[in-house]
């Protein structure tokens, strides 16, 4: 009994909706987490103002009060649970539990009991139903006898659950013997101003605290407007608009990000926000690291001195995101979780990687993984049943770039991609010291596993995109097949319409080469003509075969066609595509160049479409020049001329 219970399928109720999760009762208190991880109760025993049990359909709940106002609903408790619990909190936290008694008559009229910032139905002296008056967002008083209580639209609300509550009305006749009132003052006013005064609600609780006006929001995308005040924070944009209740928030995070001007600040909600049908249980922000900011709390001094001084100043001057992390750490009560002892190569505090075909980084935190900024995924240590790391998918023994799996204990998988060869010593170092099981240690000392992968430390001394070109063409015939993606500087020596592209001579500056390569394709022109022996005579008999075999002569003196604005295009965002997308394939670049490049609008085109007009214009003046006085091509006859 000293070491407390422990109890299983214990569900927390709330406005969120309810959650499921493990329950522990201590001699230190008590402690509730959510099923799968997430959120997180922890109220320590001096904190306890009042427990109760009441009776409800199926099973019994426990009532918990803190000092703070809330009150916890925790449901699943059976009938045995309820003596020997009743006992340990009398024993143990010198509390006498008291017992409510559910009224299920149905009726809508009764008497109000308010008890701190908890209002509860009576009907009989039975309880029908209770209200948090934190969760009051307005009070109005329509007509003389009715109060309408409005209750914070809280995005999260609706998360787990279809139906929220967001209205009440309470009808309050003249007879009424406990809010007693005078011809000036009905009862109904003097019920509102008593739910005013425990609710804190009216002209001062609408301010906001403190507000920070066009603050970047990654997830859920957009610039917005962010208010924080006394039981909530808003987000507000020119399309969206959010309420959190800060009982929703389980943690902050404050990320700052490697050698670039930005810090993440990272709010995450249990339940989370909802915006359609999609669900964000991660606020991503980011802050100017350099931006430094003063600030004043709107907040009163009564209020501050009661409830606040030990948690906040009334001024802040420092870096916005130091100064929004601490304010929001102050109002909600939530943990700040910072970067630990993990260090890139770098001596950053992630790497760079990429998740589900989205760029990011990967941060190696002490009790988790956070990869940022899209999709933003928390992967608690505790959750992880393995991790192994894999050799680059690109191809080619000796890689820039390796994998890392994480496997979840519930099967989940989560593959990180494009992580540089030189951070494996790191995260292996950093993965071993918190105790997480590394599935092919012994695949890592094979001549074929990571060892392979690293064994040199050169990181200029292979190019794993020519390694898997090499690998794919085999050295063989079909070198010069490998251009699926508009490559600029080759030529595939086929197209008579491309006689662009600088290197095409360089490419076939030997006359033994260009002639090796139709020798070899002239066994394959024989075996068609048995097939189709009317296209073998069209071809034998037509003079522009001749041609075509010496389209592939180019003369080195004529003049380069002009380009289009898409090769103009290309040539500018090529290189910067193949870094963002280590390993992405020659048919990728040109399938995402040219989605790029329809994406773009008319006035995003107009500057390579002026290169092009110039070009072409470039191109006219010198084949016209060319035309006139044409160069004879004596270096490739003479070549032919010998090998003949």
């Amino acid at each position: 009994m000293t070491e407390g219970h422990q109890f299983n399928n214990i569900t927390l109720g709330g406005r969120g909706g309810t959650n499921t999760g493990q329950m522990k009762i201590y001699s230190e208190g008590i402690l509730w987490r959510r099923q799968g991880g997430g959120k997180l109760i922890e109220v320590d025993k001096d904190d306890i103002m009042g427990v109760t049990w009441m009776k409800v359909p199926r099973t019994n709940q426990l009532g918990v009060q803190i000092k703070d106002g809330l009150f916890y609903k925790f449901t699943g408790f059976r009938d045995q649970d309820v003596a020997s619990l009743t006992t340990f909190f009398q024993n143990t936290f010198g509390i006498e539990v008291q017992e409510k008694q559910l009224s299920v008559t149905g009726r809508n009229w009764g008497e109000v009991d308010l008890n701190g910032n908890m209002l509860a139905f009576m009907v009989s002296s039975k309880q029908a139903f209770e209200l948090s008056l934190a969760d009051v967002a307005q009070t109005q008083l329509q007509g003389k006898n009715d109060v309408i209580l409005e209750f914070h639209v809280d995005d999260t609300t609706g998360a787990n659950e279809k139906d929220s509550l967001m209205e009440i009305s309470f009808h309050i006749p003249n007879s009424n013997t406990q809010f007693i009132g005078d011809e000036n003052r009905p009862p109904a006013q003097v019920f509102r101003d008593q739910i005013m005064s425990m609710a804190d609600v009216g002209v001062g609780g609408e301010d906001a605290v403190v507000t920070f006006e066009g603050i970047a929001i990654l997830t859920p995308r957009g610039r917005y407007s962010v208010e924080l005040h006394l039981s909530f924070l808003r987000l507000q944009g020119q399309a969206n608009d959010f309420k959190i209740q800060y009982s929703s928030v389980v943690r902050l995070f404050l990320l700052p990000k490697s050698n670039q001007p930005h810090t993440f600040v990272i709010i995450s909600l249990d339940p989370p926000i909802r915006k359609g049908q999609t669900l964000y249980p991660h606020i991503v922000m980011q802050f100017e690291t350099d931006l430094v900011v003063q600030s004043e709390l709107s907040m009163g001094e009564d209020l501050y001195n009661t409830k606040y001084k030990d948690k906040l100043d009334m001024s802040y001057k420092g870096l916005i995101n130091e100064v929004f992390t601490t304010i929001l750490r102050g109002l909600s009560g939530a943990k700040v979780t910072k970067p630990g002892k993990f260090r890139s190569c770098q001596d950053g505090y992630a790497v760079k990687s990429s998740l589900k075909a989205e760029d990011g980084i990967l941060y190696p935190l002490e009790k988790s993984f956070f990869f940022l900024p899209k999709p933003p995924t928390l992967i608690l240590h505790e959750e992880i049943d393995y991790v192994e790391f894999e050799r680059h998918a690109a191809g080619g023994s000796n890689m820039h770039y390796f994998d890392l799996l994480v496997r979840l204990k519930s099967d989940t998988e989560h593959l990180f991609r494009n992580i540089q060869r030189n951070e494996y010593h790191n995260l292996y170092g950093f993965i071993s010291s918190k105790g997480l099981k590394i599935m092919n240690l012994g695949d890592a000392q094979a001549p074929g596993g990571m060892a392979k992968v690293l064994e040199t430390d050169d990181d200029d001394a292979v190019d794993p995109h020519l390694e898997r070109i090499k690998n794919e063409a085999g050295g063989g015939d079909e070198s010069d097949e490998e251009d699926e993606d508009f490559v600029l500087d080759k030529d595939d020596g086929g197209s008579p319409t491309d006689d662009s592209g600088g290197d095409d001579s360089d490419a076939s500056q030997s006359g033994d080469d260009e002639k090796e390569k139709p020798a070899k394709k002239e066994p394959k022109k024989d075996l068609s003509s048995k097939a189709s022996t009317s296209k073998k005579k069209s071809k034998d008999t037509d003079e522009d075969g001749k041609k075509k075999k010496q389209k592939k002569k180019k003369d080195p003196n004529a003049p380069k066609r002009a380009l289009s604005g898409f090769m103009f295009f290309s040539q500018m965002e090529r290189e910067n595509l193949k870094k963002t997308n280590p390993g992405i394939s020659f048919t990728d670049v040109g399938r995402v160049l040219g989605e790029k490049w329809n994406k773009l609008s008319a006035e995003e085109k107009e500057p390579y479409e002026a290169k092009a007009r110039a070009d072409k214009i470039r191109y006219k003046d010198e084949i016209s020049g060319y035309n006139k006085n044409p160069q004879p091509m004596n270096v490739d006859s003479g070549n032919e001329s010998d090998s003949s």
